[in-house]
């Protein structure tokens, strides 16, 4: 019933871009701060990007910063992650993230950037 799903992942080639997107149900995400981490083979779960409720701040992790946007649309209960000049280092399923008031995770999308 309360859920998030991730979707809009993919095979891209170097360079390229993808919009991921992930839609709430069950639950109005408005005024909460969202947040996207990534999972690469063998690696940790990985904060990527984080937006405040009104959407008027957003942080990134330094590997990230000048190519991906967070953004937040929360008439359409979603918020979405822009990744341009995609690296083969990018790859890993994307989860988003809603930490309170109690922790929520989506499924995951899967972010292949392969030549």
């Amino acid at each position: 019933q309360v859920q998030l799903v991730e979707s809009g992942g993919g095979l891209v080639q170097p360079g390229g871009s993808l919009r991921l997107s992930c839609a709430a149900s069950g639950f109005t995400i408005s005024g909460y701060t969202m947040s996207w981490y990534r999972q690469a083979p063998g690696k940790e779960r990985e904060l990527v990007a984080t937006i405040t409720g009104t959407g008027t701040s957003t942080i990134y992790v330094d590997s990230v910063k000048g190519r991906f946007t967070m953004s937040r649309d929360n008439a359409k209960n979603m918020v979405f992650l822009q990744m341009n000049s995609l690296k083969p280092e990018d790859t890993a399923v994307y989860y988003c993230n809603k930490a309170t008031p109690r922790r929520l995770w989506g499924q995951g999308t899967q972010v292949t950037v392969s030549s």
